[in-house]
């Protein structure tokens, strides 16, 4: 019985680690720390193999301005932009949301690379897709 659990377990745990998990992150907070934390846990998604996309918007936005002056976090002393090039690097998809451009005067070309205005329809669609998890800071 006990090999029967063991085997069940091990099915179980291969056929999750056998297929990409998808996360969805929104950073709306203003606050340089609760940014980080949304950063963090989209980079350990990466890194176990997730597909991630990250909505930025209100004054998270802010931080794929190209020239911010940001404070940088510790341990590694980072920037919450520099945290946000390497999620790039690594592979996360990364949009500001459709209100920000518009309502703060930046333009598309203001944006760092690899950060793109949002399509409310495609945001929508990705978010209602079966199995989507998704965090909000």
């Amino acid at each position: 019985m006990k090999r029967l659990i063991a085997l069940s377990a091990a099915a179980l745990f291969t056929m999750g680690a056998a297929h990409a998990e998808e996360l969805f992150v929104n950073i709306h907070s203003g606050n340089a720390m609760a940014q980080g934390a949304g950063l963090v846990l989209a980079g350990q998604a990466l890194e176990q193999k997730a597909s991630v996309r990250v909505l930025l918007c209100d004054k998270a936005a802010d931080i794929a301005v190209t020239g911010q002056e940001l404070p940088k976090l510790k341990p590694k002393d980072v920037t919450t932009q520099q945290m946000l090039q390497g999620l790039i690097k690594a592979g996360a998809k990364v949009e500001v949301c459709a209100l920000y451009l518009p309502n703060t005067g930046h333009k598309p070309g203001d944006l760092i690379e690899g950060v793109t205005p949002a399509k409310p329809a495609d945001v929508a669609a990705h978010l209602i897709k079966p199995g989507m998890h998704t965090l909000g800071f």
